[in-house]
C-alpha cells in the first residue's frame, strides 16, 4: 500500500503540558514534515519562497495559505491513491491543521481526509483503551525513535530561537514522520506492535482485523473493557473536532 505519514510542530508553547490544547488556542503551526513510502520527504515552514533573503530565521508560524497548501497536498496525495498515515494525527495534527487554515472547506476537506486516514495510536487505542507513545512504539519495534534529547514541547521554545536551532525542530519533525512511517511498516509487516512498559515488562497489541484499521473503521469498532482504568479516555477526546459532540481532542504525542 502506497502511503505519506505526516507531522506537525506548534509554534506556541502548550503550558503544564497542555491538557485541553483547544483552550490556548490558536497554536500555530511552525513546520510539518510529510514522507512517502517512495522516500520523497517534504519540509514545511513558513516563508518558503522567501528563504534566500531570511537568513536569521524563518517566520515564526505558517500563514493560513500556507497551511491550506499542506492541506491540499494531502488531499491530493490521497486521491493519488496514498494512504495518510499519522501517530495521533486524529486527536493532535489534524484538528490544530484544520484550526489554522481557518476556512470551511478546509476543514471539511480535513475531516474527511481524518476518516479515511491510519492513525497507529488512535487504532489501538480503540481496541486497547489507551495508546503508547511514538518514540516507545518505534524502540519496540526496532525502529529508529525520536532524536535523542528532543520532544515536541522544545519545539515551539527553539522556533523562536533563532535559524540554527529551527534547523533542529526541522531534523526533529523529519525523524518523527520517518519513525510513524517506520512503525507502520513494521506493524504492517508483522501484524503486531510491541513495545517494552515502564515497568519493563514486554506487551504486545496484535490488531483485531490482522490490519491496522483506518478511523472510520476504528471508530465503529466495540468499545474495550476499560473498567480497570481510573479514568478512561471517550473516544471524542480525539474525535470531536470533526463535529457531532465539544470535547477536545487529547494532545498526547
Amino acid at each position: 500500500m502506497k502511503v505519506v505519514a505526516f507531522d506537525l510542530e506548534i509554534s506556541n508553547e502548550l503550558p503544564d503540558g497542555g491538557g485541553d490544547w483547544q483552550q490556548h488556542a490558536p497554536l500555530g503551526i511552525s513546520c510539518a514534515a510529510t514522507l512517502d513510502s517512495d522516500g520523497n520527504l517534504r519540509l514545511w515552514h513558513g516563508g518558503v519562497l522567501q528563504v534566500d533573503s531570511m537568513r536569521d530565521a524563518y517566520p515564526p508560524q505558517m500563514s493560513p495559505g500556507e497551511c491550506r497548501e499542506l492541506t491540499q497536498f494531502l488531499v491530493e496525495m490521497q486521491a493519488e491513491g496514498y494512504t495518510v498515515v499519522t501517530w495521533n494525527g486524529l486527536g493532535f495534527d489534524l484538528p490544530v491543521l484544520a484550526y489554522e487554515c481557518g476556512d470551511v472547506i478546509s476543514h471539511d476537506n480535513l475531516r474527511d481526509l481524518a476518516l479515511a486516514h491510519i492513525d497507529v495510536g488512535f487504532s489501538m487505542f480503540c481496541e486497547k483503551g489507551f495508546m503508547v507513545g511514538l518514540d516507545t512504539a518505534a524502540r519496540g519495534m526496532g525502529v529508529a525513535g525520536k532524536i535523542e534529547g528532543m520532544h515536541g514541547d522544545l519545539a515551539p521554545v527553539m522556533w523562536k530561537q533563532g535559524k540554527a536551532a529551527q534547523e533542529k525542530v526541522l531534523e526533529y519533525v523529519a525523524q518523527d514522520v520517518r519513525a510513524t512511517l517506520g512503525v507502520y511498516e513494521a506493524v504492517a509487516e508483522s501484524g503486531y506492535l510491541r513495545w517494552i512498559s515502564k515497568s519493563g515488562r514486554g506487551c504486545m497489541w496484535v490488531p483485531a482485523r490482522k490490519r491496522i484499521t483506518t478511523v472510520k473503521e476504528a471508530l465503529a469498532m466495540p468499545e474495550p473493557d476499560t473498567s480497570w482504568m481510573s479514568d478512561p479516555w471517550p473516544r471524542s477526546k480525539f474525535s470531536g473536532w470533526m463535529g457531532g459532540n465539544d470535547d477536545a481532542p487529547h494532545n498526547e504525542r
